[in-house]
């Protein structure tokens, strides 16, 4: 039950959403959530309550993973989520005023975020995905992320934790946990775990299996996983997967969604399927005409995820264009681009793009990457022959050129 106070905080924040609509300042959805927060400081707990929530945390990949988690929840029935990605607190003040009858939550939360979010909304199942170096101008060194991640989710032992045991530093966070599910879902950045977080001794690393050298900590043995065809989960349980969305990553995106969503009841074969349909989030993987090409969207903002986004990439199409800006939400800082290998492109057309472009361009030179500079990044798509064109950006980059399309 919401107080009179959070009510009134409700309202205000609906008028400053319309507000923002009618005046063409954007989509309101945060100021309306600020508003509300500013007149009532307990209101995400009030709007929280009486829900079975689902708080997906982590580097790369929450609002894929939370996109497919809410997908998979609403087999089970009305589903409050942040779809767009805002995932701070405000953002989650919108959603849940939104779907104020829906009993279900799935809500992205940024890693440094999740500690007090989970102490307001209570959530059932707390999803960790990975963690790797980001903008350490905003988010800060990521053994401090996992330690506040780990003091966080010791204060709720109720909570399932759905854990990615192929990430050292999330199976870190989750390890005392008494109530956890490991699921193998994949992480081909290990770049950031050479050390163990718990005993600074190194991790050693056997295929996929790893263990630190100075500890009896090591990878756990998954309860779900995944290979190219099929999902795979507690008591034999075996099912087909065929995703909308590509790449292993996003197999493992869905396999920790689907776990997440049995957690709370829903049916695995439900939940599969829910998942399986899941074909766009927030403008991502999205295709779309743009002149006389055809051109796919993807988003990358750290070494991590722009490896796994060049692992996504069709390289025998009509061209691929990379776009990179450098504003405060990207990291003013692009030294991150030498740690990215770009040298895996061959015969294909690569255009770099972007208000810094020219950095990335002296790195793919560096790479022996044969190369255009356009800044633009829809002159950039233009410059490729007519067909199909693979366009990486991050994430101004991104925000930018959907605007310019949609």
């Amino acid at each position: 039950m919401l107080t009179l106070r959070g009510r009134a905080a409700l309202a205000a924040g609906s008028t400053a959403r319309w507000a923002s609509r009618v005046t063409g300042r954007g989509a309101g959805a945060m100021i309306g959530g600020l508003v509300a927060m500013t007149l009532d400081r307990s209101i995400l707990r009030q709007l929280g309550q009486d829900r079975r929530s689902v708080v997906v945390t982590g580097t790369n990949g929450k609002s894929t993973t939370t996109r497919m988690t809410a997908a998979a929840l609403a087999t089970l029935g009305p589903v409050a989520s942040n779809s767009e990605g805002a995932n701070m607190d405000a953002g989650l003040v919108a959603a849940l005023a939104s779907a104020r009858d829906a009993t279900l939550a799935a809500l992205e939360v940024d890693e440094m975020h999740v500690p007090h979010v989970s102490d307001a909304v209570n959530p059932s199942v707390i999803v960790l995905l990975n963690l790797s170096r980001d903008q350490l101008d905003r988010v800060g060194e990521i053994n401090h992320i996992e330690r506040t991640l780990r003091a966080g989710l010791a204060r709720h032992p109720d909570a399932v934790i759905v854990a990615n045991c192929d990430d050292v530093l999330m199976t870190s966070a989750a390890y005392d946990s008494p109530n956890v599910v490991w699921v193998a879902a994949g992480g081909s950045w290990s770049g950031d775990s050479v050390s163990c977080p718990r005993s600074g001794e190194i991790i050693e690393r056997n295929g996929r299996d790893w263990h630190s050298t100075g500890s009896d900590f090591k990878r756990p043995s998954p309860q779900w996983w995944f290979d190219d065809t099929h999902i795979y989960g507690p008591d034999g349980l075996t099912l087909p997967m065929a995703l909308a969305l590509p790449g292993a990553v996003n197999r493992g995106n869905a396999t920790q969604a689907v776990a997440a969503a049995v957690a709370l009841g829903a049916s695995p074969q439900a939940a599969v399927a829910a998942v399986s349909g899941v074909d766009e989030v927030a403008g991502r993987y999205r295709t779309v005409q743009i002149g006389s090409h055809t051109a796919r969207i993807l988003l990358a903002k750290n070494p991590a995820g722009w490896q796994e986004a060049l692992s996504m990439v069709d390289k025998h199409g009509a061209g691929v264009v990379i776009s990179v800006n450098g504003q405060v939400p990207d990291g003013e800082d692009l030294s991150w681009l030498w740690d990215v290998r770009f040298e895996h492109f061959d015969d294909t057309q690569v255009v770099a793009a972007g208000e810094r472009g020219t950095d990335l361009a002296v790195r793919l030179g560096y790479a022996g990457v044969e190369h255009s500079l356009v800044h633009d990044t829809v002159a950039a798509i233009d410059s490729c022959p007519p067909g199909h064109v693979e366009v990486i950006a991050n994430y101004t980059a991104f925000l930018q050129l959907n605007r310019r399309i949609s």
